[in-house]
């Protein structure tokens, strides 16, 4: 059986045995690009409380649904980008700042294909994937609402929402 396109998981991963692992599927594969978001401080730097213990990620989701939605965005981007394979984790549960937090793995014959799906899939990771997230520090928690930005960043792709 070959490796799962999804994960979503408490515990952290590994980008090279991802790598590894997504290349040995397929010996067309010529291009792999991967991306890595970590949990960023968001307190200001002047506060006492950043990068501190107390500043935490908490991030929840709906198991199944999740997964099933993120399965359904990997079959628009491999038919998009011609894709030879694709990996996805997700990790959930409380992430202390410089943690990793997301993977996307995108592998192709030709580079332009993997860069450009590795972009579209982080960017309906951000906006549409049925995660929760609530930022926790010594000031607090507060739970972290869509930006603009990142809605704007999924729009060049044409994606209805």
């Amino acid at each position: 059986m070959g490796v799962p396109r999804v994960s979503v998981q408490t515990e952290d991963f590994d980008l090279s045995t991802e790598v590894a692992r997504l290349r040995g599927q397929d010996g067309q594969i010529g291009a792999v690009v991967g991306f890595v978001g970590t949990v960023r401080d968001w307190l200001p730097a002047d506060s006492a409380q950043a990068g501190g213990p107390a500043a935490v990620l908490e991030l929840e989701h709906y198991p199944g649904m999740t997964e099933s939605a993120i399965e359904a965005m990997i079959d628009e981007a491999q038919r998009r980008f011609d894709l030879r394979g694709v990996r996805i984790i997700h990790r959930v549960g409380r992430l202390a700042v410089g943690e990793q937090i997301v993977l996307v793995v995108t592998a192709s014959s030709h580079r332009g294909q993997a860069f450009q799906a590795c972009e579209f899939l982080m960017d309906w990771l951000k906006t549409h994937a049925p995660f929760w997230k609530k930022e926790v520090s010594g000031q607090g928690a507060r739970w972290v609402e869509a930006k603009a930005s990142d809605d704007e960043a999924l729009a060049r792709w044409s994606v209805a929402t």
